[in-house]
């Protein structure tokens, strides 16, 4: 997505201005704009025309509509999202308050207004419209002396740091200088990993080499990590993968990307961190009932008690019609987040997101036991039996 405009004020009204540039944008848009948000955008209109003899004549004209959303239809074989509402915009071609639908496209430029811009919109914009945002896989090509350290999306792959150290070779009597050169050129690449890759997104990182020069990084690494203690790194070694490739050249990526472990490790690596919390959940339930819980009543007791280690929320729950409804969820993210628990937000177009959406679309792994939740649930249910009984 690209962003063309952006003015929001402190009160959180504001405009932004968008061009969609691929499918995926366009699920992003239909997240975005709610009923009530008014758009703008160029659309075809047919225009009667009347003559002097009485005679009438039509003709299709492109012409710039503002209309307050009141309908959303995301067609996902189309690729287009059509927004139905009233006029509100003065226009040459259509009355006020006349009825007109809008049709969101690939590379048209629309324009969003919204009463206000909750921190879960304004986090879909940073995150359709940054690319290193939605990359879940980190690449590191490297031989003796150069690296590239990449960012892979599902569009494109983002060169984000290039790295060149002369290292002077190995010599009888120059050895030290060898050694030298090589822990400064891992240093760098050691350094340019944990400045660009960032790790709550990032799944897997592939370090691709020809040789042994990816193990003995690897093997340095780690020993500084142990060294300096760099939590960072320790709490995802087990996301770097070790690969072959013919050199520490950008072109080199194509051959490491297309190795079937490569390929099976990468498939789809939002929705697998995504399966995999949602199996931690079942499993909890299972063995823990007391530290896993969904559906909005539990899950918000919990918040209040900062019970919340992890949060799971279907994309759904924040295009729901009801304002009021919207911004408890959108409080709800932002007081788990304040309370240091993590916070996932599920794609409903994955299998994942669907799963989640079977259990209320909210869930909450809990990081302590919380068995007066379970009680309720049974006070409940014998409340019930006694109205009924009544």
């Amino acid at each position: 997505m690209k962003l063309i405009h952006k003015n929001v004020d402190k009160g959180g009204q504001g405009t932004v201005v968008l061009i969609p540039e691929e499918s995926e944008d366009m699920w992003h848009a239909y997240n975005l704009v709610a009923e009530g948000d008014s758009v703008r955008s160029t659309t075809i209109r047919k225009v009667q025309n009347e003559t002097a003899t009485g005679s009438s004549t039509s003709s299709r004209v492109r012409t710039t509509l503002t209309i307050s959303v009141e309908s959303i239809d995301f067609d996902t074989q189309a690729c287009v999202l059509r927004l139905k509402g009233r006029n509100i915009v003065e226009n040459q071609y259509v009355k006020m308050g006349a009825y007109h639908t809008l049709d969101l496209e690939l590379n048209r430029k629309f324009e969003l207004r919204k009463r206000e811009w909750d921190t879960i919109a304004l986090e879909r914009i940073d995150m359709s419209c940054d690319p290193t945002q939605s990359a879940d896989v980190a690449a590191v090509v490297m031989q003796e002396g150069l690296a590239h350290v990449c960012l892979i999306t599902p569009s494109m792959t983002l060169v984000r740091s290039k790295i060149e150290v002369n290292i002077p070779r190995k010599r009888k009597g120059n050895i030290q200088q060898h050694e030298k050169g090589l822990a400064k050129f891992y240093e760098n690449v050691m350094q340019s990993i944990l400045r660009h890759v960032n790790f709550d997104i990032v799944k897997c990182v592939i370090l691709a080499s020809p040789g042994f020069v990816r193990d003995q990084f690897f093997e340095y690494m780690f020993q500084q990590a142990v060294k300096l203690d760099i939590k960072l790194l320790l709490d995802n070694k087990g996301k770097f993968m070790l690969v072959h490739s013919s050199s520490g050249f950008k072109h080199s990526l194509k051959e490491v990307l297309q190795e079937p472990a490569v390929m099976t490790k990468i498939s789809d690596t939002k929705a697998a961190g995504e399966v995999k919390v949602l199996e931690q959940f079942y499993t909890m339930l299972q063995c823990e009932p007391s530290k896993a819980f969904y559906g909005k009543k539990h899950v918000l007791r919990a918040a209040e008690s900062m019970a919340i280690e992890i949060l799971m929320i279907s994309d759904n729950l924040f295009r729901c019609q009801d304002v009021n409804q919207r911004k408890e969820y959108v409080r709800l993210v932002e007081n788990v987040r304040d309370a240091g628990g993590d916070v996932k937000i599920f794609s409903s177009m994955h299998i994942s997101g669907e799963q989640l959406t079977q259990l209320t679309g909210i869930a909450a792994i809990l990081r302590f036991p919380m068995p007066e939740l379970e009680e309720s649930d049974s006070d409940d249910e014998k409340g019930a039996q006694d109205s009924e009984s009544k």
